[in-house]
């Protein structure tokens, strides 16, 4: 049965409840991500990553065995490029005490996870953080797996304790809720250009078309 924090309103993400932790986007992953094209997973997670930092939303940054793994990839590390990602030996993010101590004490429950690959590193820190009370999401687009059926099966499995799959333009929305908040509005549109595909081509025309002068003979 859900709990409270996730019915009607109370359900949607909000930026000052929310912290994100980015988890294994590593050349070693990559070399066997089959349950997407790579191209997409890094453009979502590059996206979820500069809509975290216009939202000030804390983000946590951890590779797994880096020296042997490969460094973080380097459209994220250019979003955050004054933070170094917490290495780990754990293969579950929340045995380590460098990042489940930071969560703690941001205070924040609104638990937004992306990594590779889903039905380990992603499943595993998603699974025991719901148990502790973190109500949690998952952003699947963001997310990558050995194959399609591993992938598929990993979120099947987290949705049974819980877990909230969603996709990054959807976490990306539900913190700006309102366009009238134009301080961060300006900052989505140059989001939206970059990293939404046809909808950012779309805009881009929206403007130039808007911004060209109408004859007046």
């Amino acid at each position: 049965m859900l709990n409270n924090q996730k019915k009607g309103l109370k359900a949607l993400l909000r930026p000052e409840d929310s912290i994100v932790v980015l988890i294994d986007h590593q050349p070693f992953q990559f070399a066997n991500l089959n349950s997407h094209e790579p191209a997409t997973i890094i453009n979502a997670v590059t996206g979820l990553s500069k809509a975290a930092k216009v939202f000030n939303v804390p983000t946590i940054l951890t590779t797994v065995v880096e020296e042997r793994g490969g460094f973080l990839i380097k459209q994220i590390q250019d979003v955050f490029p004054d933070q170094k990602p917490i290495n780990r030996t754990w293969i579950n993010t929340w045995q380590d005490k460098n990042v489940t101590d930071i969560v703690e004490k941001s205070g924040r429950k609104q638990l937004i996870i992306a990594g590779l690959w889903t039905e380990v590193c992603v499943a595993m820190p998603a699974i025991q953080a719901a148990a502790e009370g973190y109500d949690v999401f998952v952003v699947t687009d963001a997310c990558g797996a050995v194959s399609v059926e591993a992938h598929d099966m990993a979120v099947r499995r987290m949705v049974q304790h819980g877990i909230t799959p969603i996709n990054w333009i959807a976490v990306t929305s539900e913190w700006q809720r309102d366009w009238a908040r134009l301080d961060t509005a300006s900052h989505l549109a140059s989001l939206m250009i970059e990293h939404t595909g046809a909808t950012g081509v779309a805009y881009a025309w929206e403007q130039q078309l808007l911004n060209t002068p109408i004859p007046t003979s």
